[in-house]
């Protein structure tokens, strides 16, 4: 088995398989010397994006820089599953867990957040691949049948065109022998090229006129009481709000990361499949899918065809968000090994990609905001793996928070309060490592594994 692993993977690429394309746009210079601005955004992945563009959107006069360490898209945002939700909260049952007097107005939200979405999509004309196909959930034992049921339960009140499949319904969508039963959400839902989504998100925002600057890393934050003042390599901004969208990075202020941990999720791609490969599947209405193991898996098809097939996250010391172990592919072969469990059929199928990308994990695995400097800066993250729609939302409520807005969700709970804090080091490493060990083998073999898993559960990690 293992070496029929290492063969799938011998000549995978340890790069991003969104990030290899030719329609990767020029990268924008680095920042030298002095500027100011009405807005800084620090960031280039999803949230400063949909921040540098909601807020020329809003005040078309408005003097905005972005700035971005690397390259656009680069950091987590060309890196995810790229599967499309409406939920702002990392779906219904968390923010039921959360947020449960405000659930309606929440769902609200979401609906609203993903049809905005779509329509900046539709409006610039970025073609990111969009495919409105649904998401499903799928079940894999009887304790995942379970939570189906009560997701399933909860869809329906909040008015989602969900249907609940069972295991011969589920496995006539996908064939897998470890699926016992889905839900599949329908409408408002699907997949997306996160990449070209970014790529695109990019052009939009220097369309509008945002001043952005790309291998421009943030060095320092200096409060000057009216204004700001955000040291780069080579230069500096003086602006008078500043939104700091660097997510699993938790940069902008030290204390940010008491609430914000950075895990490693990683993830693969196979080789175009076959007309009789895709057969083989039936996954002819082409959802996007989760699994129900406490160690989540999740796929996806792309437009040529290709399984992403991601999950499996770990944890380095110091929140480590380049570690050389994501860098060898051995780090991949227990994952292309759920592959294999998940689609036994495909054994002659091989990966041509490799990668793992940084999330954003805090206690209430969802956004929140954190703000600092007298609320001249506002950090907006924490999606927990689930921000290629929820980030335009978070940008959008940053936003209105700098902005000084008023207006009932800006008193919701969610907009108001903050996660959890999570242990420093090293603590945080020795807490991290013993779950992930847990969490590899928790539904099989159970014991002490489960019985860690449930007292992270009620120190307040809802994994």
């Amino acid at each position: 088995m293992k070496d029929r692993l290492r063969k799938s993977l011998a000549d995978a690429t340890l790069y991003p398989f969104w990030l290899d394309n030719p329609a990767a746009p020029n990268t924008e210079p680095h920042l030298i010397g002095r500027q100011d601005a009405d807005l800084l955004i620090v960031g280039g992945g999803f949230t400063g994006l949909w921040a540098a563009i909601l807020a020329k959107q809003t005040e078309p006069n408005r003097d905005v820089i972005l700035i971005e360490a690397g390259k656009v898209a680069h950091g987590a945002s060309g890196r995810p599953g790229g599967i499309v939700s409406t939920s702002v909260m990392h779906g219904l049952s968390n923010a039921a867990r959360i947020f449960p007097v405000d659930l309606d107005v929440l769902e609200r939200l979401g609906k609203d957040n993903l049809d905005a979405w779509r329509q900046t999509i539709e409006a610039f004309g970025i073609d990111a691949d969009l495919e409105w196909t649904g998401e499903m959930t799928v079940a894999i034992d009887k304790a995942g049948l379970a939570e189906l049921d009560s997701e399933f339960s909860l869809a329906k009140q909040h008015g989602h065109d969900i249907v609940r499949l069972d295991s011969t319904s589920t496995r006539m969508e996908l064939a897998s022998p470890l699926f016992q039963g889905a839900i599949w959400s329908r409408k408002r839902s699907g997949t997306v090229h996160p990449a070209k989504l970014a790529w695109g998100l990019k052009r939009a925002a220097l369309e509008l006129g945002v001043r952005l600057f790309e291998h421009t890393p943030m060095t320092g934050v200096e409060d000057n009481q009216a204004t700001l003042t955000v040291r780069t390599h080579d230069g500096l901004i003086r602006a008078r709000r500043v939104l700091f969208a660097t997510n699993a990075w938790a940069a902008g202020h030290p204390h940010i990361k008491r609430r914000v941990a950075a895990v490693r999720d990683r993830v693969l791609a196979t080789e175009p499949l076959t007309a009789e490969q895709m057969e083989r599947l039936g996954w002819k209405n082409r959802q996007g899918v989760y699994d129900t193991r406490t160690q989540l898996n999740y796929t996806r098809l792309t437009k040529d065809n290709r399984i992403i097939f991601g999950g499996r996250v770990g944890y380095y010391f110091n929140d480590n968000t380049d570690p050389e172990q994501d860098h060898k592919i051995s780090t991949y072969e227990v994952l292309a090994g759920y592959f294999a469990q998940t689609f036994p059929q495909l054994q002659d199928v091989k990966f041509t990609h490799a990668w793992s990308g940084p999330i954003d994990l805090t206690m209430r695995l969802a956004v929140h905001f954190q703000r600092y400097y007298g609320g001249k800066g506002v950090y907006a993250g924490g999606y927990s793996g689930f921000g290629v729609t929820t980030t335009r939302f978070g940008a959008r409520v940053g936003l209105d928070i700098l902005d000084g807005k008023q207006s009932d969700d800006l008193n919701l709970d969610f907009a108001r309060t903050l996660p959890g804090r999570i242990p420093p080091e090293p603590f945080r490493w020795i807490g991290a490592k013993l779950t992930m060990h847990a969490l590899d083998e928790v539904d099989k073999k159970g014991g002490w594994r489960k019985q860690w898993i449930n007292l992270v559960h009620k120190m307040g990690f809802p994994l």
